[in-house]
Formats: C-alpha cells, sequence, structure tokens
C-alpha cells in the first residue's frame, strides 16, 4: 500500500503542492485502504440534542454595546473554491450574479465585500475578511477584489488556497490518468482542508498578533451567513473553542448531516448520511428525533484551533467521506475513480465544550442549484442597503425545474430572459419540458406547466397555477 500511495505522493509533489497537502491525503488514503466499510455512527451511540438556545433568546439577554466589543475581535472566512460546476459554470460560483440593486448587477462575492464594508462603516471595526480561493478560483475572484476600490484590507492576506488531490482510480489504487483533460485528474479535498490550509497559511497566528479572538468561517454560497455582533457576543459568553450555527430540519432537509450528541464520547457530533447504517436510516431522517441540521457556519476560537492544529501537526483526524465518481464528471462512461474528502463541522466532535446556537433560516440561504437560484432572484427576496437578503419569513416554495432545460447556467438564463416570474402568491413551482417565460409571468398555488413534447412559450403578463397557463375567456 505504502508504495501505491508514494505514487499520488510524487504526483502530488511534481505539482507543488506541499507536504501537509500530502500528510493530509496520505491519512484519507490509508483510511480508505485500511477502513473501506463505512464507519458507522450508529443510532444507539448517539442522543438528540436538546436546549439549544436559539437566537432569539440570545438577542434578549446579551448586552448589545459589549456585543460591539466582541465583534471587533472577530476575523472573517469565506469558503470559496467552487467553480459551481453543478450548474455548467466554468468560474467561480461566487462571480455569478444572483440580482440587482440600484441597477446593478450583483454576484456573490459583490454581496460579500458589501456587507463586510457595511458592517466595518456602521460599526467602526476592522472585521478583516480572508477567502479560502481554490487554484481555479483565485485569479478570476482576486480580480473582482482589485476592481473593487472602497474595499481596502493591510495587514492580513484576503486570499488563502487550498489544497488538492489526485483521484484514485477505484481498481488499482493508483491517481487516475486522464490525458484528454489533465486537470479532471484532480478535485477538491472537501471544506475539511479549510484547518491544513489555514496552519499552513500562518493566518492563525497573524490574526491573533493583531489581537483578534474570533473566526467566523461560512460558504460562498450562502448570503444568510453575515456578520452578526450578536453571535459573536453569544460565542465570547460560552466560553466555548467552537460554535456550530444550526437550524431546523425540515422534511426536505431529513437526508442531510446533522447535529447529535455522542454518548460515548460525550461530545457533539456531525453525523452525515454516509455515516447513518442502514438499519438506522429511519432514525436519521426523523426529524422529530433529530431536529437540527448543520449550517455550516461556524464560530471558532483562534487560540484553540491553534493548539488543536498543533497537536495534530496540521492535520485534523476527521472522519473520511467516500465520493465514488467517474473521472469526468459527465460522462459516465469514463473511468470510475474514488474522491477523498472531509467536513469542516465533523471538527465539533474533537472539541471538548463545543457548542451550537439555533439560528432562523435567513442565514441559511445556500444555493447548490438553478432551483435555489430561482428563489434568490425572485420577487420573494429584497437585497437591502444593508447587504442582506431580505423576506418575509424565509418559507419558500419548493421549486422543480425540468434539468434538462435548467439545470445549466446558461440554459436557465436563456429561459428567463427578463426576470423570474413571481412566486409571492406560489406554494410550489414545477416546470417540467422547455418552457420560455415573457415579462411579468407570475406563479401561484401549486404552479405547474407540463411537457409539451416541444419548445414551448408563456407570454407576457400570464398567470400559470395548477391547471398551467390560466385560460382567458370566461367560464
Amino acid at each position: 500500500m505504502a508504495e501505491l500511495f508514494e505514487q499520488s505522493a510524487q504526483k502530488m509533489r511534481e505539482q507543488g503542492l506541499s507536504e501537509v497537502a500530502i500528510a493530509q491525503f496520505e491519512r484519507l488514503y490509508h483510511e480508505w485502504q485500511e477502513n473501506d466499510a463505512t464507519s458507522w455512527i450508529r443510532e444507539e451511540d448517539v442522543e438528540r440534542l436538546d436546549n439549544v438556545p436559539s437566537f432569539h433568546d440570545v438577542y434578549e439577554t446579551i448586552d448589545h454595546d459589549q456585543a460591539v466589543k466582541a465583534f471587533a475581535k472577530t476575523a472573517f472566512l469565506k469558503l470559496n473554491g467552487g467553480l459551481g460546476t453543478s450548474m455548467g459554470l466554468d468560474c467561480a460560483k461566487s462571480l455569478l450574479p444572483v440580482r440587482r440593486h440600484k441597477a446593478r448587477q450583483m454576484r456573490f462575492i459583490d454581496i460579500i465585500l458589501g456587507q463586510v464594508m457595511v458592517a466595518r462603516r456602521r460599526l467602526g471595526v476592522e472585521l478583516p475578511l480572508t477567502l479560502m480561493n481554490s487554484f481555479r478560483t483565485s485569479a478570476d475572484t482576486m480580480k473582482v477584489l482589485a476592481h473593487t476600490p472602497k474595499f481596502t484590507q493591510h495587514g492580513i492576506p484576503v486570499e488563502i488556497i487550498q489544497h488538492r488531490e489526485p483521484k484514485i482510480e477505484i481498481a488499482t489504487g493508483l491517481p487516475v490518468s486522464y490525458p484528454q483533460n489533465p486537470e479532471l485528474e484532480w478535485c477538491p479535498p472537501g471544506h475539511g482542508d479549510l484547518f491544513s490550509t489555514i496552519w499552513e497559511s500562518g493566518l492563525l497566528d497573524e490574526l491573533d498578533a493583531r489581537g483578534f479572538k474570533y473566526l467566523f468561517i461560512s460558504n460562498s454560497d450562502n448570503l444568510g451567513a453575515r456578520p452578526s455582533q450578536t453571535l459573536a457576543q453569544h460565542f465570547e459568553n460560552t466560553g466555548a473553542p467552537m460554535m456550530i450555527e444550526v437550524a431546523r430540519r425540515t422534511h426536505a432537509d431529513r437526508k442531510g448531516g446533522h447535529l447529535v450528541f455522542n454518548k460515548v464520547t460525550h461530545r457533539l457530533e456531525l453525523r452525515e448520511m454516509s455515516q447513518v447504517h442502514p438499519d438506522d436510516r429511519y432514525d436519521a431522517m426523523n426529524i422529530k428525533k433529530h431536529p437540527y441540521f448543520n449550517t455550516n457556519n461556524i464560530w471558532v476560537r483562534i487560540d484553540a484551533l491553534r493548539d488543536m492544529l498543533a497537536k495534530y501537526n496540521g492535520v485534523l483526524p476527521l472522519p473520511v467521506i467516500r465520493n465514488k465518481k467517474t473521472v469526468d464528471p459527465t460522462n459516465p462512461d469514463s473511468t470510475p475513480v474514488m474522491q477523498l474528502e472531509t467536513a469542516m463541522g465533523a471538527a465539533v466532535s474533537l472539541f471538548e465544550g463545543a457548542t451550537c446556537v439555533l439560528v432562523d433560516r435567513m442565514r441559511f440561504l445556500p444555493v447548490k442549484t438553478t432551483d435555489d437560484l430561482f428563489i434568490m432572484r425572485s420577487d420573494r427576496f429584497h437585497l437591502t442597503d444593508l447587504y442582506e437578503m431580505e423576506d418575509g419569513n424565509y418559507i419558500f416554495p419548493n421549486v422543480s425545474l425540468d434539468p434538462r432545460y435548467y439545470k445549466n447556467i446558461h440554459d436557465f438564463d436563456e429561459r428567463f430572459p427578463y426576470s423570474i416570474p413571481s412566486v409571492a402568491a406560489a406554494n410550489s413551482v414545477t416546470i417540467e419540458g422547455d418552457w420560455t417565460f415573457g415579462r411579468d409571468v407570475s406563479f401561484y398555488g401549486d404552479a405547474k406547466l407540463t411537457d409539451n413534447g416541444k419548445p414551448s412559450y408563456v407570454p407576457n403578463g400570464e398567470y400559470v397555477g395548477p391547471q398551467g397557463i390560466e385560460p382567458d375567456e370566461w367560464l
């Protein structure tokens, strides 16, 4: 096995990857080879979380003048390594336009920068922003920052670069070869790679030297995860080394990772569905029994994280996530490969005294698919002058767009040339087939369009409901 892995290590060295990156991948590789069966987190070994404090309770109890002081000791880190390949993007997902604000087209990165600059100005804090970019997202993203003159930062790096690792051919255990497109021979190690990247970058030392105590980490495609002085003060009050923002699971979240209390270790634990034994799936998907999911908004004490990373020489022992794919994700007949990853939130089980806080859906607005983007661009949202994505109740209609015609962002934009139809009165939206939409279209109720077997058009100003396009004649 050592000889097999050495070929991966050599390939990584040839690409200029560090010994920390290689050591991290070696741990994942050995775990996969020596323990190919998933490490189950059995239902009998965990308990449901109870008495999780809510944001609303916290808001009523903290000293808001004091909260600004806690916030002034907080740095902001965004995971920005994703290309949005699930939507057909070939650039950083954060460069995708979300909606207009005062006639300007706003991308994820524009809104993130706006949130940071507004917080700095209103509260008089430094609030440094660091992006964890990938090799593929760095150049495009940094170009945006260079052309945003109002955003400045000195002393704290604006970016750190995440690692990458070879995809492994399942049949041989060797790094896969794909001469048609050598870039596809590589993959990211999951967002758990953040920790070794931070360790290697020296970011924690720089923040500590500047007097920062806390680091707030979130995904760049979650515009709800804006800086919060309330949560900064609450985190400081807990004295915990790590705090995860959780939200209540709904039926749509039942197959996702959820937080549990481990009866064996007496610590919080993130349980992904890949770690659930088949006999436990019913319980794991029971949203009443396990009501909280991980938003991937994480607060951590800089000194506690630095000590933990030092203990493990920069490579935390996080559970391995095994993703079986093909080397070319668009070609199911290409070589089967294994991608080995870790989850950032899994680090919660390493910290004694880690805690969590219950937040509303307004702090969890991820965009993973064009179905999500449909909602974000719709009239359900208003982008405020504080760069907050504001909605009335954050309970959105279920959206199902035919993936044949809407999954790819370019196809999606082509079929909504003017704007997203109104969904203010919609309970759900289902589009089957190839439909293009005119101006000022409105969905209501359980709106549905069925496949006509040919490209179809919804004219300007029409209403679409359970029976399709509403007829214009009197009955």
